[in-house]
């Protein structure tokens, strides 16, 4: 392995079920199978970045319980540096209830937990991590001062900085935009940070455009099927999806996230990263469930499309 990711953000254990179809307001609806999967959008990423060539930490916070210990020995496993995942007292760990229908599509639920306790201070005690790293990741699944925080500190150190504005309930701070190397949303998070619905390669250049005039340095925005357009100042590329056959997207966007900053962490061109990273992403979405989908270099350098 080659180069150093840095992942500040969310463990989550998720609680899965699957369905037919996902219920409507006030229905109860039968499924068809449950299963508790380590996830969260900063352990996934960690994962997917381990797992795909980077040498990783992860800083984050879980509660002191099972789901903790559980969430903890699963990035060990993936020989994942976890001296910055600390334990909080008195509080649950974060969880993700999730349903995924018979078309693949999901929907889900997350309580923070001790995703909420990683405050700057926790970030701070671990900056020597963040001195270290090539490539440094966040998302928006921890308090967002944490994560200006982060933004602000990798601008400092002069490391690649990468944001997945995930979950995205608002447009971003202006004052964030300078911070950020790659901002990488996926369709809907596009949508809701400049208020342009994204349904079409048209509709989400328009996107990618209002989001470099708002201050951002580059987009990827993740298009599912449609794959991902790459934009900047000096123009934008479409980089059509491999071929596969769906069965579950959760983790998806975490797994090209991953791969895509430990490709940039290894010294690849950001041609190739998105190329790695979207490969990354078809595979893991013919499998089910989040950390279990994520794919190996190994695999990804073996791939063939269906």
């Amino acid at each position: 392995m080659s180069g150093k990711v840095v992942v500040v953000g969310s463990l989550n254990m998720d609680l899965v079920t699957r369905a037919c179809r996902l219920p409507k307001a006030g229905e109860t609806l039968a499924g068809e199978s449950f299963a508790t999967v380590p996830g969260g959008k900063g352990a996934n990423q960690a994962v997917a970045a381990a797992r795909l060539g980077a040498r990783v930490a992860m800083i984050g916070c879980v509660g002191d319980d099972a789901y903790g210990e559980q969430l903890r020995a699963a990035l060990v496993a993936e020989q994942i540096d976890c001296q910055a995942v600390t334990t909080t007292a008195d509080v649950s760990t974060g969880i993700a209830a999730i349903v995924v229908d018979a078309s693949s599509q999901n929907a889900i639920i997350i309580v923070a937990g001790g995703n909420g306790l990683l405050t700057p201070k926790v970030v701070t005690r671990f900056d020597a991590l963040l001195a270290d790293a090539d490539v440094v990741v966040c998302q928006l699944e921890v308090p967002m001062e944490t994560v200006c925080h982060t933004l602000t500190r990798g601008r400092e150190l002069g490391k690649t900085v990468i944001l997945n504005p995930a979950p995205a309930a608002a447009p971003l701070p202006a004052q964030w935009f300078p911070l950020i190397d790659y901002l990488i949303p996926n369709e809907s998070e596009a949508a809701i940070l400049t208020g342009i619905p994204v349904d079409s390669l048209s509709s989400a250049e328009t996107a990618a455009n209002a989001l470099l005039a708002a201050g951002a340095a580059k987009v990827i925005i993740t298009l599912g099927e449609l794959g991902s357009l790459f934009a900047s100042t000096q123009g934008v590329r479409h980089y059509p999806a491999p071929a596969v056959v769906a069965v579950d997207t959760t983790a998806a966007g975490d797994t090209f996230v991953g791969g895509f900053a430990a490709a940039l962490a290894q010294g690849r061109n950001e041609d190739d990263a998105i190329r790695f990273g979207q490969t990354a992403a078809a595979l893991s979405v013919t499998r089910a469930g989040a950390q279990p989908s994520i794919p190996t270099s190994r695999e990804v350098q073996g791939f063939k499309p269906a």
